[in-house]
């Protein structure tokens, strides 16, 4: 084991002297351009940690409520003007420059939301795309989170941008996890106002949304985003400091004294009908030739607070295909899911490596994750395996959380016919922890084998304020007997508005294999701890200023070192924004079989040290073109490694986007010899309208041998109902060989009761 202290005490070293010069106070200045500086508004301070949460009362409308962007109805002149929204950047704190105005009004069956965004030059308003689920971060929008349980955890997400385009969101866990494929029925219109700013009125009915049926006044948790994203300045309602997001719930105001709302029945059927035609080496046979289909979705409010999904037929050819990934680890990549029935309430069986955004803890649900469902209908490589039916039930009785899901597959592609079951309990604890168990059950039901993979564990999620702490233990059995195993975590992590620090320790024994699990690695233990400092110093052009140091040991379960990193790092923020990232990092890793690093190279068996480091910026995405670049270099192993990355998108229109992604690996090693493992992407993206938008994405990747493209084209003609047209091909660049050519038309049809 070689010794670090020295790389270590030489980062923090730098990271010191960084530090202290940016400390050094400067004079404001204006911004460049000849702008005025929006840094330092005229105004009281408002410190967003300890200020009182705002609370406004529901009004009810007595009148019809057109949605058409006008603002004209008398009803509205009735609402409460919400309006006071602090900065969360780049003035942390401070009074919002650009003025925002919200109107609240309900009836039994519907909640409408105004908000007059004004900006004395709207025309420079930055719009991030057309399509649905556009870029929020790139664009001006406006949103709101709500809490309809008013649980401090859960809520509905809308973002809106001047376009009208919008985004719809899931969240649970307090900002833990966010599920961006949710979407529920609602209607908006926004309309842009000549030298004043533009407006947004949206209006979602009860049905849409899930709350306590109770017959007396209720309360909803509350929070309000305005972006203009041409100076950067990003402001709420509740205000928030800059680790925190809109739907941190926690932290959000109240939206009191709604009364006698009616949930309605809560009843959606969706049948959808498709046709195609699919060839290639690596299309399973039930998929080749012409076909056609028909299937169906239901979703069905069981309860308010409880929902019932299921599916017959199942098809998700509406789905864009994995982007690739260059993978030079000795372990296995996560790709995440892309499928619709599978991302809808996702949060209510997650159970892993629990992540917090702005935390940093060693570990990921990209490490771990204890049901992941590209295990059911799709193979280890990604081919989609027939799925004939499924249910699954999930949301909330009283304090729990529940989600239930049952999956049945076909035999197909090698594997036989399987049945998945999944049950996840959460009890809430005191206001924002939670207890939980998970136990999972893949059995094969063909009739000629009797393989099953059974799991089981329970975590543990408590938040005292910043600081949290996550632990699970979890065991897996299965007929094989090789797959007989446990795993167990326990970690802590403060996230304040300065310091950064968290610790944690993870062991995986060496035959832990949840057969609807993903784990990177196995047969170790894992401890990790960092510290971290985030700080904003009165420089101009500056943001914050955050060094870091961190220490990643893995051992095997005796004890002997596997793999240590020590690595220190620099982040700088820009105004109004923009990033640089200064990473170093010194390396041990011990290989004790052959590493197969790419097709035909091969790394021998022995322990190997190494050093690297890396510098990526991100510019400013204020202007139609920006991106990022990236280099670094340093050893590999026994030999070097040279690496650059980047992106590059070009906003030409807000109905058309053009992105460039590549990464580049020059590698030379003694025992392995030189070579490159590359990667390059391109995506198109056009929208007519919200409702009317395609997009083009190809890929090329030199490790997998893999070209790739996919052409979709979507057309939503009635509240979430589908027309969906869908191109796909993949071929081996080296033998040419065509993987798949396949195009697909599909039509949903939602009918709600």
């Amino acid at each position: 084991m070689s010794c670090p202290s020295r790389f270590a005490a030489g980062v923090i070293a730098a990271c010191a002297a960084v530090v202290a010069a940016a400390m050094v106070p400067r004079p404001a200045r204006a911004q460049d351009g000849g702008a005025p500086d929006v840094t330092r508004p005229r105004g009281g301070y408002v410190n967003p940690e300890t200020a009182a949460r705002p609370t406004s009362a529901a009004v009810r409308a007595v009148g019809r409520i057109a949605i058409d962007g006008r603002l004209d109805e008398p009803d509205w002149s009735r609402a409460p003007v919400l309006s006071d929204f602090i900065q969360q950047l780049p003035a942390t704190g401070m009074p919002a420059t650009f003025r925002t105005d919200v109107r609240i009004l309900y009836d039994e069956q519907t909640l409408y939301v105004s908000a007059v965004n004004h900006d004395p030059e709207p025309h420079k308003a930055i719009i991030a795309g057309l399509e649905r689920d556009f870029n929020t971060g790139q664009s001006d929008i406006f949103g709101l989170a709500l809490d309809t349980f008013h649980d401090r955890r859960n809520a509905f997400l809308w973002a809106l941008n001047p376009g009208g385009a919008w985004r719809d969101e899931q969240v649970f866990n307090d900002s833990r996890t966010v599920v961006e494929a949710w979407e529920g029925v609602f209607w908006s219109r926004t309309r842009i106002v000549p030298d004043s700013g533009w407006i947004v009125e949206m209006a979602i009915p009860m049905r849409t949304l899930r709350f306590n049926p109770g017959t007396g006044p209720q309360d909803w948790g509350l929070n309000l985003i305005r972006r203009v994203r041409r100076t950067n300045e990003t402001s709420y309602w509740a205000p928030l400091d800059r680790q925190h997001r809109l739907h941190r719930m926690s932290r959000a105001g109240t939206l009191a004294g709604l009364d006698g709302l009616v949930p309605g029945r809560n009843l959606q059927v969706k049948p959808f009908a498709l046709g195609g035609q699919a060839h290639g080496a690596q299309v399973g046979a039930a998929q080749r030739g012409n076909r056609g289909d028909v299937g169906l979705d239901v979703k069905w409010g069981v309860t308010p607070s409880l929902t019932a999904d299921l599916t017959y037929n199942t098809d998700f050819a509406q789905v864009e295909v994995d982007q690739e990934q260059v993978n030079l680890t000795r372990f296995s990549l996560f790709f995440p899911e892309r499928r619709e029935f599978f991302i809808e309430n996702a949060g209510s069986f997650t159970f892993g490596d629990s992540e917090e955004r702005n935390y940093r803890q060693g570990a990921s649900l990209r490490d771990f994750l204890f049901f992941n469902s590209r295990q059911v209908g799709l193979t280890p490589e990604g081919r989609p395996i027939p799925i004939v039916a499924g249910g699954r039930l999930s949301g909330r009785a009283g304090p729990m959380e529940l989600g239930f899901l049952n999956m049945q597959t076909q035999a197909a592609l090698g594997q036989p016919a399987e049945n998945f079951g999944v049950a996840r309990v959460k009890a809430n604890l005191f206001g924002q922890s939670d207890l939980g168990v998970l136990v999972a059950n893949r059995q094969a039901n063909d009739g000629t084998t009797d393989r099953w993979n059974r799991t089981a564990g329970v975590d543990a999620n408590l938040r005292f304020g910043e600081l949290i702490v996550n632990s699970y233990a979890a065991l897996s059995r299965a007929s094989d007997t090789v797959s007989d195993g446990s795993a167990l975590r326990v970690s802590a992590a403060y996230r304040g508005r300065f310091w950064n620090n968290s610790v944690m320790y993870k062991r995986v024994s060496d035959r832990f294999n949840p057969g609807m699990g993903f784990v990177r690695r196995r047969a170790m233990q894992q401890t990790f701890a960092t510290i971290g400092a985030h700080m904003r110093p009165a420089i101009r052009g500056i943001q914050e200023v955050a060094p870091h140091l961190a220490v990643d040991y893995y051992t095997d379960l005796r004890g002997g070192l596997d793999t240590r990193t020590v690595t220190g790092g620099l982040e700088l923020q820009f105004k109004p924004d923009g990033l640089l990232n200064v990473t170093v990092a010194d390396w041990f890793d011990r290989l004790e079989t052959p590493f197969a690093v790419f097709p035909g190279r091969t790394l021998p068996v022995g322990a190997y040290g190494w050093r690297e480091g890396s510098l990526l910026f991100t510019s400013s995405q204020q202007r139609p073109v920006f991106g990022t670049a990236g280099v670094s270099g340093g050893g590999f192993y026994d030999g070097t490694r040279r690496s650059t990355n980047g992106s590059v998108t070009w906003r030409a229109r807000p109905d058309l986007a053009l992105e460039v992604v590549g990464q580049t690996n020059d590698i030379r090693s003694p025992s392995a010899g030189a070579f490159q493992a590359n990667l390059l992407g391109t995506r198109v993206r056009y929208a007519v309208n919200p409702n009317l938008f395609g997009s083009a994405f190809l890929q090329y990747n030199t490790q997998t041998r893999t070209f790739s493209n996919n052409v979709r084209a979507n057309w939503r003609w009635a509240p979430l109902s589908d027309v969906f047209i869908v191109y796909t091909e993949r071929q081996d660049i080296t033998t040419g060989m065509r993987n798949e050519r396949s195009v697909v038309m599909k039509v949903t049809r939602m009918v709600q009761f």
